[in-house]
Parts: structure tokens; C-alpha cells; sequence
């Protein structure tokens, strides 16, 4: 193969053909490492859009305004790096060094460059034409308005057939669930994720997934997608089944486009793409290939992390370096909410004399493995599924000792973990970017910088780690804190450029020093004026110690949008309104007051997944009527809204379950009748189970209660979101009195303690000594403050005042919610739904563009029969 040496005068041509992520790092970093600019450099993309980060396509199914696009953007508007979109690059002359677009634009090249990726195969097979693929923004945006068009139709939810239970194909099938879809997959394996996963994994994978409510078809392919009146009404499998659907989505690998390269007579892959070497270069002078085109050793590969690395030695050798690919990194995890399922390095232990350390709990979908060599020293891959927290810190140490046995590193094994190995420079910590701990240390330190970078946002940004994918931020953080601790730097604690003081002392001193104002506070214990940081954090301080109404004595400028609307802000700048129903129970009569509001007031309605009924599309001028129906019916805020409660779960208990031992729900309406409004560092969720069936998924939750035939068990800091974590046992056996005692103590270490924005599970992994050190304060005082908790906790339950009552009982209060200053009663004229499944929601731009729409500017919209 070839290698093209820099000329020494003049600019040469770059011509990058695809517009996709691994093109948009050549470009960013030829236009970082280029400083005399040699190099003009242009990208042609046939989308519209501006490259955009295709690992984050899921977020897009769940939102449609997410956006995508990848930073740096600025260097498109300078005249050095040009990006060309919506053109495809049609013919390329190698002899004459031209490209030619569909436009008709002919680009003169010095240096050639294919990025073109991959498509998403379909097979072929009857009835393709009406399948769908999931690989662009297009795509995904496509069966967003599909699948709401076919629910609409028919008046159900649509049902979804995904084939393949790969990465995307899980990926696709989770997002389409969300959006309402019955969603199947059909996979070919075994096991869902059959190339990064081993059975034990798989089928730990596959109970989670099932468990979503999403179907599984394993060992079957499609062999026809069945049309009536052109459209699609099933699938019929290889194993001879049929399966109903009105879509059916490929998500079943990539194939490279190499067309340009076979055109050009170019050396291809043994299953396509465009033959590498080391150097990326192709096998024809001035050619070179990245990403899913290239194929390097006989494979290519759609991971964004081996793509960034193609980028960046395509870019070192165009400016006459000498860099080099020389393995691809395959560790991969899943972004799917709930799922948490990551695999690296020899996951599946191929290679000779492989030792498998494994811990599995197949009823919670649980599986944990590591791979080492066969003297159970040197770790060589892992496999994650139900519980990936360690995938961070065990990534980075592939291909080394550890110092500790191999357990101790699995969170499943119960063992203690080893404090922590010191990572070597050449461990990789941000596979993405290719940044090493090296790479970080020295950032931090000042290496080959100005300054250190000793802030977390700063070090992003100069090093690039964990700006990608974001799963090793939390590795990021400790090597930060590590070295400023080596250089007996301070760990700034402050809570904003306002107060050097951490929140948790914030807390201590408002409380000491009795204070009872923002003016008062940053007064004494800060300076300036406060920010959006500072702020909010005091106006939760203020309303975790006094109870008083959250928006007066000048504490309505302190809080954040929604708790100064007493209502969640929704995306088109309505709100939602969300009743408390404590444990989900509900009388009939009460369903019918939230039923008569919903009808008048036009509004959106969804049970949530907390028992409760949120009411979507309410203007903020029509808040204090619709409250002021409920109030009038005995309900109370639900303080969605807030960092306070939010719910308290619970099954039926032993009221009506015959595997019931305790009254969950009775337990669990007290509990939220007493730390209903509780301001905290962060939202709030608990869980009662009637039995050790667990329906009311009480570990997942903040604070969890199950049911033993004794008790009580409690379970604290559990926590859902970006990083789940199950909630541990805190003590055993406990009667009701013991119980709310316990948790009065819990609640308010936490709320003293904790750091801005921490939630429960954070908070406790932050503490030295964890839940040991919480079990020895809350269960044996060894603080002497459980007296103290106690009395706090009393105060508020004393104090509490609903929040919506008060207000409509002060029309100053009403006064804040005005849809305009100036004109008090006028409606935002804004305001636009369309249809779907028998109620409105928000219109997207499109349909506001194409006239679907309808404004909104009365107070009621008929929702129902067939005038809506």
C-alpha cells in the first residue's frame, strides 16, 4: 500500500466523501493540528444534516428536538474546512484527482479520504420493500411519525417487529416501546447480543428486556413480511411462526458502502470495505478510508471508537507523522434506560487457558463476568448485565494485573472492593477519544498546557475525555481528584463562585445562625449577587428547615421554573399537572373529578409509573382554576416539580394479594402523608412491597420497605436514571414505629449531608464507609444525633402545608400566574396540538410548517369522538 509524503509548498486538496462522525474528527482534528493551514479541507455529506453523533440516536426516538449535532461546529464556517451536505459524491477520477458530486460540483483532490460508512442491510426477501431500517436521523424521525400515524389509524398502540438483537436492534426496539409501540424482537442468536455476549449474559439480558414488556423471538430470522392492501400486517419467522405487526424495522449489522472503492479498482475486505493497512491507507496512491468503510484485518466495524482512531492517524500521516492503527477496541455498551449491559476485551474468553469468574442471579436479571488469565492474574475482558458500575474502573486495567483477587471486583460478589489500582499511563480511559490516564495526568498537572486543567469541565475539554459517550466521566472525576490530592492541591468543595462553602456546610450554618433569607445568607456566608447554582440550593435549604410557603419573603426568585409555576414546564412552555394519590390508591368519585378536569381544561392525561396521573398541556394562567377543582375534592400537589417526594409505590399488600404478608398499601399512604412536600438535595422515591415478590419494585427506590412475616425490611439508596443502582438492606425485622423512625433518620442525614443535585445512591457511594457508615448512625447512633433527625423530621411533618391550598387561598399569590404582565386573562395564542390516539398533544414544527396543527387560544379543546 501506499503512503503519501507532505509537499513542501503549496495547499493540498483534502477531500473527505461522508459526512458522518468518524469524518467530522478528521476534520476537526486536521483543523486543530493544521496551524499554517497547508491543508484545504472538504467534507461532503449526502444528508442535510451537519455531522451528528449516531450513538446517541436513541435520545432522538425518545425526543425529536434532540439535537445531535457534534462539536466543535466552528470551524465549518471558516474557510479552510468547508462542509457540503445533501450532495453525494457520484464519481471520482483517480488519475485527474476529481470528485464529482449528484450536484454536479467537481472537487479537485490531493488527498482522498472515504468515510462513506455503512447502510443497514435489508435482506432479501418478500415484502422488503415495506421494511424500514434504523441508521440515520431520518430513519429514527420516520418511525417516530410512522408509529404514531399507525396508533392513530388504528386506534391502538402499534406493534413493531424489530429484526435483530444487536446493539441498534435493542436500542430501536426500546425507544419505539417507549413511544407507545408493542415492540418483538427477532434475533438469529440464541441470546440477544450473541457477538459481545456469552449465553450466561444473553439470556440475563433477555429476562430485562422481557421484563420491559418488549417480545423475543430467538433462533429465527424473518423469511417474509406480510402485506395486505399495501400495508404491512406480519412477519413470518424461519421456525415457520407468524408474527402480527403493522412495522417492521432491520437492525441487522452494517454493510460497508464501498461502491466508490470497487469503481476505483481499490483492494476490498474479505466481506467488503475498503482494504487498510496500518497507516489507513488504501491501495491506491492519495486513498485512504475511516470508519465503517475501512476494513482493517479482514473486518469492519461500526464502533465510534476504533472510527476516532482511524481519524486521528489519517490526520498525523496527511501532516506527515507517523501514526498508526493497529487494533480495533470493541468494548461496547448499550444505551437503553433501564438496561445496563456493557462487554470488553475477550468477553467471550477465546483465548487459550481462559479463566471465567462468574456471578449470576438470573431471576433479577443479573450477570457479571470476568475473564483473566488462567493464573486468575491478568485481566483480559468482562461482561456486564443488570448492574455495569464496575465497567468503568475495569476497562482501563485491560491487559494488567490486578491487586486484589479477581471477585473483589464485582459489585455482585458482595466482597469488598480494592481501594483502587493505580491505572498506567497507557491505560485507556476514554476509548471514544483514545485518551489515556496519561493523557489526563498531564492535563491536570500542566504537561504540554499552559495551566492544569483542574476542573472536571475544563479537563473535558482540553483532553476530549468523556465527551463522547459519556461512561467514563465518573473514571475522569477520580483521576482529577487523585492528582490534585498528589499535588496537595485543596478538591474545591464550594458550591458555587458565590460561597466557598460545600453545600452540606451551607446547610449547617443557615441552621446554626437561624437564618431565614437569601439577602440574610449570602450576607453573612457569601458574596455577590448568586447565580442559578447558588440559588435554587438555598431556596431548598430555607424550605427543608422552616416549611414555610416556598415563594414568599423573596424566595420566588430562587427557585427554578417549575417550582416557581408550582406545575412541570412541558416542551411547547404548557404545564402539567399532577395530583397526589398516595400509594396509587383512588376512590372513584375522586377518578371522576380528575376526569371532569381533563375534559374541560382540554388536557393530555397518562398514568405515570409512579401510580399517579399526570395532566399534560395546561397554560400557566389556567393553573389555579384546574387546582382549585381539585383542592375543592380533597387532593393536594403531587410536587412533581419539586426535589422533594415525588411518590410512594406500592402492590395491593396483603389487603387483597393471597401471597401478601403486611398491609403495604396502608404502610405505604403513611409514609407519603408523612414526608409528602420533604425538600431535599435531590427527587425523592420510595417503595412498599407487600411481600418478597417485590411488586412494587422497592429496590429501585430511595427508601424501600418489603414486607417479612416479622416486619419490615428497610432498603436504602436506590436509585433509577442514567446510573440504576438497587438499594441495600439497612436493617431487618422492624415494626412500624421502628420503621418511620429509621426512616425520619435517614431522610434527614440525607438532606444535611448530601452534595447539590446528589441523589441517594451517589450520596451513600460518596460516604467513607457507605452503607455501614449510614447503618451505624441511623440504626446505632453513633453520632448522637438520631434525637435530633427526629425532632427535624417532626417539624416538618408539623409545619406542612400544601402548597396549592395556600395559594388559592391568597389571591397576591394568584397574582403570579398571568399568561402575559400586561394583559392578566389573555391566553398564549401559541400554543398548538394535533391529534393522536383520542387526545392532543404538542405539535412539531413540521406540522405547525404543513398546516396540521391547531392554535390553541380558548380554554377547552374537544377531545373526543370524531371532531377531534
Amino acid at each position: 500500500m501506499t503512503e503519501t509524503t507532505p509537499t513542501p509548498t503549496g495547499v493540498r486538496d483534502v477531500v473527505i466523501v461522508g459526512g458522518g462522525p468518524a469524518a467530522h474528527r478528521l476534520a476537526d482534528s486536521l483543523h486543530a493540528r493544521d496551524e499554517e493551514r497547508t491543508l484545504r479541507v472538504t467534507v461532503v455529506g449526502e444528508e442535510l444534516h451537519r455531522p451528528y453523533d449516531r450513538v446517541a440516536l436513541s435520545t432522538r426516538l425518545a425526543d425529536a428536538a434532540t439535537d445531535l449535532t457534534l462539536e466543535p461546529t466552528a470551524m465549518w464556517d471558516e474557510g479552510h474546512t468547508r462542509l457540503v451536505t445533501g450532495e453525494r459524491v457520484v464519481a471520482v477520477d483517480a488519475a485527474a484527482r476529481t470528485a464529482t458530486t449528484s450536484g454536479g460540483m467537481v472537487l479537485p483532490w490531493d488527498e482522498l479520504v472515504l468515510a462513506t460508512g455503512s447502510s443497514a442491510p435489508v435482506p432479501d426477501l418478500p415484502g422488503r420493500d415495506h421494511a424500514r431500517v434504523y441508521r440515520t436521523i431520518d430513519d429514527v424521525d420516520a418511525l417516530v411519525a410512522e408509529t404514531r400515524e399507525l396508533a392513530e389509524r388504528h386506534g391502538r398502540p402499534a406493534q413493531v417487529v424489530v429484526a435483530g438483537g444487536g446493539l441498534l436492534g435493542l436500542e430501536a426496539a426500546g425507544g419505539l416501546a417507549k413511544l407507545g409501540a408493542h415492540a418483538a424482537v427477532v434475533h438469529s442468536g440464541g441470546w440477544l447480543m450473541s457477538a459481545q455476549l456469552d449465553e450466561g449474559a444473553g439470556r440475563a439480558l433477555g429476562r430485562i428486556i422481557a421484563g420491559q414488556g418488549i417480545g423475543l423471538h430467538l433462533g429465527a430470522r424473518p423469511s417474509a413480511v406480510l402485506v395486505e392492501d399495501d400495508a404491512v400486517v406480519g412477519v413470518e419467522l424461519t421456525t415457520g411462526r407468524t408474527v402480527a405487526c403493522d412495522l417492521i424495522v432491520f437492525a441487522i449489522g452494517i454493510s460497508p458502502r464501498d461502491e466508490l472503492a470497487r469503481d476505483l479498482g481499490l483492494e476490498l475486505g474479505p466481506r467488503g470495505g475498503v482494504a487498510i493497512d496500518t497507516s489507513c491507507a488504501a491501495s491506491a496512491a492519495g486513498i485512504w478510508a475511516i470508519g465503517e468503510v475501512a476494513s482493517f484485518e479482514g473486518r469492519c466495524t461500526g464502533l465510534v471508537a476504533p472510527a476516532n482512531a482511524m481519524a486521528e492517524v489519517v490526520a498525523d500521516r496527511l501532516l506527515g507523522g507517523a501514526a498508526e492503527f493497529t487494533s480495533v477496541d470493541d468494548a461496547t455498551k448499550l444505551k437503553l434506560s433501564g438496561v445496563d449491559v456493557a462487554s470488553f476485551g475477550d468477553a467471550l474468553a477465546r483465548t487459550e487457558q481462559a479463566l471465567e469468574i462468574v456471578y449470576a442471579d438470573p431471576a433479577r436479571g443479573l450477570y457479571q463476568k470476568l475473564v483473566m488469565t488462567d493464573d486468575a492474574k491478568t485481566l483480559l475482558g468482562g461482561i456486564f448485565v443488570g448492574d455495569a458500575s464496575p465497567y468503568a474502573s475495569l476497562r482501563p486495567l485491560l491487559g494488567t494485573e490486578l491487586s486484589a483477587e479477581p471477585a473483589a471486583y464485582l459489585s455482585a460478589s458482595g466482597m469488598e472492593a480494592p481501594a483502587g489500582d493505580e491505572l498506567p499511563a497507557s491505560a485507556l480511559v476514554c476509548a471514544c477519544n483514545n485518551v489515556s490516564a496519561g493523557t489526563i495526568r498531564d492535563a491536570v498537572n500542566g504537561v504540554g498546557h499552559e495551566e492544569g486543567c483542574t476542573e472536571l469541565g475544563a479537563l473535558k475539554t482540553c483532553t476530549r475525555a468523556g465527551t463522547q459517550c459519556g461512561s467514563c466521566v465518573p473514571l475522569v472525576k477520580k483521576l482529577l481528584e487523585s492528582e490534585l490530592t498528589k499535588s496537595g492541591q485543596a478538591i474545591s468543595r464550594a458550591l458555587c463562585e458565590h460561597f466557598e462553602l460545600s453545600r452540606q456546610e451551607l446547610f449547617e450554618s443557615v441552621r446554626v445562625l437561624e437564618l431565614t433569607s437569601f439577602d440574610e445568607i449570602i450576607g453573612r456566608l457569601g458574596t455577590g449577587r448568586g447565580c442559578d447554582v447558588c440559588k435554587p440550593v438555598v431556596g431548598s435549604i430555607l424550605a427543608s428547615q422552616h416549611g414555610s410557603y416556598i415563594l414568599d419573603g423573596g424566595r420566588g426568585g430562587l427557585q427554578d421554573t417549575n417550582d416557581r409555576a408550582m406545575a412541570n414546564m412541558q416542551k411547547d412552555g404548557t404545564y402539567s399537572v399532577v395530583p397526589r394519590i398516595p400509594a396509587g390508591e383512588v376512590t372513584p368519585e375522586k377518578l371522576a373529578v380528575i376526569a371532569q378536569v381533563a375534559m374541560e381544561f382540554g388536557l393530555y392525561t397518562k398514568i405515570t409509573g409512579g401510580q399517579r396521573i399526570d395532566l399534560f398541556g395546561a397554560r400557566l394562567d389556567q393553573l389555579p382554576d384546574i387546582w382549585r377543582i381539585l383542592v375543592d375534592a380533597g387532593f393536594e400537589s403531587g410536587q412533581a416539580y419539586g426535589k422533594s417526594l415525588r411518590n410512594v409505590k406500592s402492590c395491593v399488600g396483603s389487603t387483597w394479594c393471597r401471597y401478601g404478608v403486611q398491609d403495604s398499601v396502608a404502610m405505604a399512604i403513611r409514609l407519603e402523608l408523612r414526608y409528602r412536600g420533604l425538600r431535599s438535595p435531590h427527587k425523592l422515591k420510595f417503595g412498599v412491597s407487600g411481600c418478597a415478590r417485590e411488586c412494587a419494585e422497592a429496590r429501585g427506590k430511595d427508601v424501600g420497605v418489603i414486607a417479612t412475616d416479622q416486619g419490615w425490611n428497610l432498603y436504602v439508596g436506590g436509585n433509577g436514571g442514567f446510573q440504576p443502582a438497587h438499594a441495600q438492606l439497612l436493617a431487618s425485622d422492624l415494626d412500624d414505629e421502628t420503621l418511620i423512625r429509621y426512616i425520619d433518620r435517614y431522610m434527614m442525614y440525607y438532606i444535611r449531608t448530601a452534595d447539590r443535585l446528589q441523589r441517594t445512591a451517589r450520596w451513600m457511594e460518596d460516604l467513607e464507609g457507605g452503607v455501614d457508615h449510614v447503618r451505624e448512625v441511623v440504626v446505632d447512633d453513633s453520632l448522637g444525633l438520631a434525637d435530633e433527625l427526629e425532632v427535624a423530621m417532626a417539624k416538618h411533618v408539623d409545619t406542612y402545608e400544601d402548597e396549592w391550598a395556600a395559594t388559592l387561598a391568597d389571591p397576591e399569590r394568584l397574582r403570579r400566574f398571568r399568561s402575559f404582565v400586561n394583559a392578566p386573562g389573555t391566553p398564549d395564542p401559541s400554543v398548538a396540538r394535533v391529534p393522536e390516539r383520542g387526545q392532543f398533544r404538542p405539535a412539531t414544527a413540521e406540522e405547525r410548517e404543513r398546516g396540521e396543527a391547531v392554535l390553541v387560544a380558548g380554554t377547552t379543546i374537544p377531545v373526543r369522538g370524531a371532531d377531534a
